[in-house]
């Protein structure tokens, strides 16, 4: 590996000296705060370079989000001939211009950056001289730190390790959980903003599902990486975790996506401005649907008590109705119906002719027909 990224740890060591002998001098040469915002100057500069790469990232999700329903319907129609299916994914691909790679590309190309600081701060906490970082500079390096914790110590690393560097466990072990919980929040909040308001949430499609599950896979492996990494590269990522953000932030709102929630508030801010100018047909219909949604009565739902009055109540005039309420609310007692008193002289007169039906061995009772004149 560094025979491999060899010229890259020349490279970013070389850049991070730079700013730090800008910053020093500002700062204490062999403070935090110079070899720290060294770090985050690496990473400004690093994504300044990487923002056409953002901007291919932005155009390449996009398309991607329209192309989902005929790409469900082309699985859907080849499901059975996979070789068919690929070729009528690329060619879809290639008519529309979509490259699915491009989402990938900033975070590509900013790994072997990535690779080569955490080589390079390792190197530092081993106490060995890396790229253009000679013995001076690595004694300074060694000597900063950030809020109490050295650029090159991790969350796992030991007392001893951690003393030789001039540090405690517990503030070493503070600021890298501190600084954990920062970047896995905004990876957070940088998908979710993502998938709630630059989205078509009309369309339904398998690609929101997987945002949907990169927005809790991401700070999870956030979490669980973290505490193998330096100080220094907790910083590196904290930062490049904001510089996201910020920049989706402006993205969204400059230029969101067609049918979502961000598109429609840019709509709203350009019509108070004036700059968008709808038919009046458009008007008038929007006027008639929002009066009519305004002018709608829903139904007013009866008490309790008139519910179960009009039930019980005989189908009866209202008159008779109103009287049976009132002499049964003015008396407070209970009276049993008429239909309960029919019901059980029914069910007397009944038990009494089963009676007489089951009497004598079953016989029935009563007159009988005449036999037949024949039967004689």
């Amino acid at each position: 590996m560094d025979t491999i990224l060899g010229p890259l740890y020349i490279a970013v060591s070389w850049i991070i000296v730079q700013f730090h002998s800008f910053y020093s001098l500002i700062f204490d040469k062999d403070s935090g705060a110079a070899w720290g915002l060294s770090i985050v100057s690496l990473v400004v500069l690093i994504r300044i370079c990487l923002i056409p790469l953002f901007v291919k990232q932005i155009k390449s999700t996009r398309n991607m989000q329209a192309l989902q329903p005929k790409m469900k319907a082309i699985q859907e129609r080849y499901k059975s001939d996979k070789q068919r299916q690929s070729e009528e994914m690329m060619k879809l691909y290639k008519e529309t211009g979509t490259n699915p790679l491009s989402s990938c590309l900033p975070i590509l190309a900013q790994s072997p950056f990535f690779i080569s600081l955490y080589q390079v701060l390792s190197h530092i906490a081993q106490n060995k001289t890396v790229g253009v970082i000679d013995q001076p500079l690595l004694e300074s390096a060694q000597k900063a730190h950030i809020f109490g914790a050295p650029l090159a110590a991790k969350f796992m690393d030991s007392a001893e390790k951690i003393q030789s560097l001039g540090a405690s466990l517990v503030d070493v072990r503070v600021v890298t959980i501190i600084m954990i919980v920062l970047m896995s929040a905004s990876q957070f909040y940088t998908q979710r903003q993502l998938m709630t308001k630059n989205v078509d949430l009309t369309v339904k499609t398998p690609f929101m599902q997987q945002q949907k599950m990169l927005m809790y896979v991401f700070p999870i492996m956030f979490a669980v990486f973290g505490i193998n990494f330096p100080v220094g590269v907790l910083v590196y990522w904290l930062t490049t975790n904001v510089w996201t953000m910020g920049q989706q932030m402006f993205v969204i709102r400059r230029n969101p996506t067609p049918g979502s929630k961000a598109f429609e508030e840019r709509q709203e801010r350009l019509r108070a401005q004036g700059k968008i100018v709808e038919a009046p047909a458009e008007i008038a219909a929007k006027k008639a649907a929002e009066e009519a949604r305004q002018n709608r009565q829903q139904p007013k739902r009866q008490p309790k008590s008139k519910r179960q009055t009009g039930a019980s109540a005989p189908a009866g005039s209202a008159q008779t109705r109103t009287r049976a309420g009132s002499a049964s609310q003015s008396t407070g007692e209970k009276k049993p119906s008429l239909e309960k008193k029919d019901a059980q002289d029914g069910k007397e007169k009944g038990g009494s002719a089963s009676g007489s039906r089951t009497a004598k061995s079953g016989q029935r009772k009563g007159q009988q027909r005449p036999k037949h004149p024949s039967k004689k």
